[in-house]
Order: structure tokens, then sequence, then C-alpha cells
């Protein structure tokens, strides 16, 4: 198995620019000063990713106060994208990377096990931006259940 990128604490988070689920487009720079978390999964409306979003969107309080936003990322179209969100009621951004650019750049795509067998695919992975542009958290292989409950746990130390 090949080993995939990995951003390390302390480097610059890649910069973004992706059509987002309401027509337009968002990028990092959009958040230049602030921190936010951008999380990538796989696919909208499938039972982890789901759940994981909905998290977030039951969480976003909680962020917020911490002076904290949220992005999602997945290669699916921001059609999808923003049926997801209405289906759910989320309220953060999707932003749609069906070339992978970015889930690569913060290795969040390339290879994995997928019930015993590798396969190429979206690393579910979430990551803090600070305010300087830096990673200030990175964590790979999440599961979708009790992710964000440990992500805030992490943010809030």
């Amino acid at each position: 198995m090949t080993e995939n990128v990995r951003l390390e604490v302390g480097s610059p988070a890649p910069e973004f620019s992706l059509a987002n689920d309401s027509g337009g487009t968002t990028s990092l720079y959009d958040y230049a000063g602030k921190r936010v978390v951008v999380y990538f999964y796989p696919r909208a409306n499938t039972p982890g990713c789901t759940k994981e979003a909905c998290d977030f969107r039951d969480s976003i309080t909680q962020l917020n106060d911490l002076g904290i936003d949220v992005v999602g990322i997945s290669p699916d179209k921001p059609e999808k994208l923003a049926k997801f969100r209405e289906d759910h009621g989320l309220n953060f951004p999707l932003l749609s990377d069906p070339d992978k650019e970015v889930l690569k750049a913060y290795g969040a795509f390339g290879e994995k096990k997928n019930y015993g067998k590798v396969v190429q695919g979206v690393i579910r992975s979430t990551f803090l931006v600070e305010a300087d542009g830096s990673i200030g958290l990175a964590l790979y292989n999440v599961r979708a259940t009790g992710h964000v409950a440990r992500v805030l746990k992490e943010l809030s130390k």
C-alpha cells in the first residue's frame, strides 16, 4: 500500500476554491483570520456521512462559540450537496471536489482498506485550519459516529 500525503499540525493548509451547495464558490481564503473545521466525507446521503454531517449540524453552536466555522467537502456534484443540505437542515457550506484535487492535497483521498481490500477512495478526515492558515488539528481515518464529539473535546482543550 503506498503512503498517502499527510498534513501535520503546523503545516500550511492547502488553499482551495470550490463550487458550493448554494450555486456559488467558497474558498479557504473566505475564512482568512478565522478558525474553520474542514472535513472530508465520501458521499452525501449515505448513512455514515449523514450521521457525521448531522453531528456537525447539531454541534455548530458549540463550535461557533469556540470561534470555529465548519465546511464539508466531498466529490459529490453541487446539486446533490444542495439536496443533502436541504434533506438534513445542514447549517454550514458543503463544497464539491469532483476532481478530488483538494481531497488529495489534504491527504483525504488515496489507498484505504475497505472490508479488507485495498481500494482508492475518500479517507474520512477532519482538519482545523487556524486563523493564520496553518493546520491546528489533523485527524485521518475517522469514524462517522462519535467523531464530532472527539473533535469538540480536542478543540476545547
